[in-house]
């Protein structure tokens, strides 16, 4: 069966950073098997970039937007493109 892999890049405002927010995300995209990152923003914003299955990309944006996160979510922006398959794992930025 072939799986097609897309990248969804999330941008998630409120307080998420200082909080194990990353770390959080981390752990939820592993448990989903995608690659990618979240990184803290200047702005204190993280960026959440992944990579796999468009279901779990799904799955881990209904993560982030479900209120079970640390810290608190006031919003979640999204953008889907195609997958640049350069990612290896999922890290903390």
């Amino acid at each position: 069966m072939l799986v097609f892999v897309i990248r969804l890049t999330a941008w998630v405002r409120g307080r998420v950073q200082g909080v194990g927010f990353r770390w959080w995300t981390r752990a939820r995209a592993l448990e989903l098997g995608l690659v990618g990152w979240a990184a803290n923003l200047a702005d204190g914003r993280v960026e959440v970039v992944a990579e796999g299955p468009r279901e779990s990309c799904d799955k881990l944006l209904d993560l982030l937007r479900g209120g079970d996160t640390p810290g608190h979510v006031e919003g979640v922006v999204e953008r889907w493109s195609e997958a640049k398959r350069s990612i290896a794992g999922f890290v903390e930025r």
